[in-house]
């Protein structure tokens, strides 16, 4: 019974959702409509995309729009961020997991700060190495740095990643 106890929490807050989405508002941002026809904002869980105005960052929007704009999705809510999205694992094709798939084509980074996803680290290292999306970018800045400069006022490039060798 004790093992009920602790388990459903987990349950309640990893059940699935199925929606449609209907707007992509960034590489890691998506706007769902719910069977209720309530929209939900989700962004995205374990991985970074380059922001508005920072290089690649209308690439990756438009990499997730092609993934997954118009189409159903299944979703599952992890918790609310700052600034009161959802932050969500989002599947879609029955299995493709959208993070993932990002971080594969080399479009966002895997968010190790929030993420213990080891794999993802791993699909970042192939893009890198591959060069795809903007790591043909020698130079590029990752998301985290690059808002922390913006809020500084620094235009200054920082171009040291954390260190994803497998």
């Amino acid at each position: 019974m004790l093992y009920t106890v602790f388990i459903f929490p987990v349950i309640l807050i990893s059940a699935q959702t199925k929606a449609k989405v209907i707007a992509v508002k960034d590489g890691d941002t998506v706007v769902v409509l719910l069977g209720n026809n309530k929209q939900e904002v989700l962004r995205l869980a374990e991985v970074d995309c380059p922001e508005k105005g920072q290089p690649y960052g209308k690439n990756a929007k438009q990499f997730t729009s092609s993934q997954v704009f118009g189409k159903k999705v299944t979703f599952y809510r992890m918790n609310k961020d700052r600034y009161g999205r959802t932050v969500a694992r989002v599947f879609y094709k029955d299995d493709k997991y959208l993070s993932a798939e990002i971080i594969k084509a080399g479009y966002g980074w895997w968010y190790y700060q929030l993420s213990k996803n080891i794999l993802l680290k791993k699909y970042e290292s192939l893009a890198r190495e591959n060069k795809s999306g903007l790591w043909a970018d020698k130079n590029a800045v990752a998301p985290w740095d690059f808002r922390k400069n913006k809020r500084k006022g620094k235009t200054k490039k920082i171009t040291k990643s954390p260190d994803v060798a497998l």
